[in-house]
């Protein structure tokens, strides 16, 4: 699995950000940029996904699983390791 932290997510401004946590969450506070599509949903909106993304939960445990699970079935996804706790942490901008 492909993985990346929040500082080499920061600096990215190419690749699409999906944020797998549950709506509330997300609404609560994600990083700028992100597109809220929960764990939950995943399998019934794979056709929404682009085929190359970073994936964001909140502490990336739900968002290494979405990025094994979806590796096979030939998207390049990137886990952001530490998710938005990380990110929050590194007191980089939250949009809500």
């Amino acid at each position: 699995m492909q993985e990346i932290t929040v500082a080499e997510l920061k600096a990215r401004t190419d690749i699409p950000l999906i944020d797998v946590r549950e709506t509330f969450e997300y609404d609560d506070g994600h990083a700028p940029g992100a597109v809220n599509v929960p764990m939950s949903e995943i399998g019934a909106r794979l056709d929404e996904l682009p085929a190359e993304f970073d994936v964001i939960c909140k502490s990336g445990g739900r968002s290494a699983q979405v990025a094994l699970a979806l590796e096979p079935r030939g998207y390049d996804v990137t886990n952001v390791a530490g998710g938005t706790d990380a990110w929050i942490h590194a007191g980089y901008e939250v949009a809500r």
